[in-house]
């Protein structure tokens, strides 16, 4: 499942980023690896950008970038 498909409230684990480039690099630089948790807080208003929270930092991401990152085991 991708970050940008999971619902507010939800948990899961990082299993792949993508995307290529300086993109790429910045998630990574911002705390989203492989096996990290990551926490779905809230959407935006216009469901862009999604709040996360993850090692305990609340990070904001647009939806198209979330799209780049794979989840798994997501649970309520």
């Amino acid at each position: 499942m991708l970050l940008s498909e999971m619902k507010e409230g939800h948990t899961g684990i990082i299993v792949r980023v993508g995307g290529n480039g300086a993109l790429h690099r910045r998630v990574l630089e911002m705390g989203l690896t492989r096996g990290s948790e990551i926490y779905v807080e809230k959407y935006a208003p216009l469901k862009d950008p999604i709040e996360l929270i993850i090692k305990g930092y609340h990070i904001s991401l647009r939806v198209k970038e979330a799209a780049n990152i794979t989840v798994d085991k997501v649970t309520p």
